[in-house]
């Protein structure tokens, strides 16, 4: 099969769809669930990433967006969310083609979407500056919050819509300029998400598309041209990501992975904790983030509630993420796929045991068993490492203590989950638990109004919620001299 007779995406760059100024190469999407390719996007050259760069710059610095008023750039993100309503269906099913994500899911994920257009575009028009109580009788101290100027997004593979808009709606709401590079695994709704863009009528060069591989990346991550830089991914590219950064000075958020414990306590809700794990790692095929991948388990409950999550994790049903009945869809890509069938072998090798899974799935293709390892120790590659796929490590506890020393015992500190009966309990454990979200009785749990990120390896930075629009501005402060009297030249203060 030969690219032209996939469904052909672009580049869109300073208001105009292009095929790039390359040599013409495009990158093909395959399905994960068929395997077939469906669609292609263009292969970015560096001339595409300067270009896009050029333009956001200039449409901050000089272009009508950095003359927006806030009550303006409110109006664009409203009528940007009409849009997302409108097409929810087709940008779903995009996603759920791109990476074998359910269909159901992803619908429901860009049927929220446009809740956090609308939710900064409130931000855009009541972000306010503050007046200082100066300690001078001649002065007056204001801050002001500006933009912090042209945003380069690089976002993932597993929800790339959603990580999209977690970033452009702030950034926008603040009056920055952007340049998102979805990944070359999952490039399509980013590239169709343009359209909206242009039907919207953004000035153009306020949003840009470049899509590409690494190179592509690294390019646009290293450029003088950007003021910030918003990124998700691991922990090992991000690391990357920000020592490059450093060299211009750039300023970075990084949403990086996690090994988040869901910590159940002997007085819990067997059933209602077994729902919360399953719904924590085995939704979305493992594939997020804040998976609850380590099940942190009070001694005395270890097996009824094991064997109540293998029992719910015989009945789940893998298969076509298009089909409603489906309830975990395929590995996105074939690396992940053969990435996590390798640690579950490692796993395995150190002395944990497969009480459920373990292997490939009767499907074929790149499904794999929803997995559930007893035997584990928090010493385990299992254990420390992100696997992002459908695995539950086992770790009995044996009280809060050492509960908390578990959770708290990972390089990463994203989420975590704590199901018991007792308030006072749950809440003492929240505040020793070193994450950025934590969910008491439940799991999985987001919202445009409250902030998301990590401790540790698991970012810096935080997304959503006023956090998230402070993100990407500047704070500056100006002081007023009020009575025109000179003073000592050679003094400070």
């Amino acid at each position: 099969m030969t690219t032209d007779t996939l469904q052909a995406f672009h580049l869109y760059i300073d208001g105009q769809f292009s095929d790039g100024t390359g040599d013409n190469a495009r990158l093909v999407s395959v399905n994960p669930y068929t395997g077939a390719p469906w669609a292609s996007v263009p292969e970015a050259s560096d001339a595409d990433v300067d270009h896009a760069v050029d333009a956001a710059r200039r449409a901050f610095d000089t272009g009508p967006w950095s003359r927006y008023t806030p009550q303006q750039r409110a109006a664009v993100l409203r009528r940007l969310a009409a849009l997302i309503e409108r097409d929810a269906e087709k940008f779903a099913r995009i996603e759920s083609t791109d990476n074998g994500k359910l269909y159901r899911e992803m619908l429901g994920q860009w049927r929220y979407l446009p809740e956090w257009l609308y939710y900064y575009a409130g931000l855009a028009v009541s972000d306010i500056g503050a007046v200082l109580p100066s300690d001078k009788p001649n002065f007056t101290a204001v801050t002001r919050r500006e933009p912090v100027g042209v945003v380069a997004a690089i976002t993932p593979w597993n929800s790339p819509g959603l990580l999209m808009l977690w970033k452009l709606a702030p950034a926008l709401a603040a009056g920055c300029t952007f340049v998102v590079k979805p990944s070359e695994h999952t490039p399509v709704s980013t590239a169709a998400f343009a359209e909206l863009i242009h039907e919207a009528q953004l000035p153009p060069g306020v949003f840009n598309v470049v899509t590409g591989g690494r190179r592509v990346g690294e390019r646009l991550v290293a450029h003088a041209g950007i003021d910030k830089l918003a990124f998700t991914g691991s922990d090992a590219v991000g690391r990357s990501i920000a020592e490059a950064a450093a060299r211009n000075f750039t300023r970075v958020s990084l949403e990086l992975g996690g090994k988040s414990p869901q910590i159940v306590f002997d007085d819990a809700n067997i059933e209602l904790a077994a729902n919360g794990v399953i719904s924590g790692i085995f939704a979305a095929t493992g594939q997020t983030c804040m998976a609850g991948s380590r099940l942190l388990v009070q001694r005395g409950i270890e097996r009824p509630l094991v064997e109540a999550i293998v029992e719910r994790a015989r009945s789940i049903r893998l298969g076509d993420p298009t089909d409603p009945e489906t309830q975990m869809g395929p590995v996105a890509t074939r690396p992940q796929y053969e990435k996590i069938l390798a640690l579950i072998a490692d796993a395995t090798s150190e002395g944990a045991r497969i009480a459920y899974g373990g292997k490939p799935a009767a499907q074929g293709g790149l499904f794999v068993e929803p997995t559930v390892l007893t035997g584990v120790s928090n010493d385990m590659r299992i254990a420390q490492d992100e696997v992002f796929g459908p695995v539950l490590s086992v770790i009995p506890f044996d009280d809060e203590a050492h509960a908390i020393a578990l959770a708290n015992d990972t390089r990463y500190g994203l989420a975590a989950g704590i199901w018991t009966e007792d308030v006072r309990r749950a809440n003492r454990v929240a505040l020793r638990v070193r994450a950025g979200s934590i969910w008491i009785n439940a799991y999985r749990t987001v919202g445009p109004f409250a902030p998301f990120g990590g401790f540790g390896h698991s970012g810096i930075g935080r997304e959503n919620g006023h956090a998230g629009l402070a993100e990407f501005q500047e704070v500056k402060t100006i002081w007023t001299e009020l009575e025109g009297r000179a003073r000592d030249p050679f003094l400070l203060g």
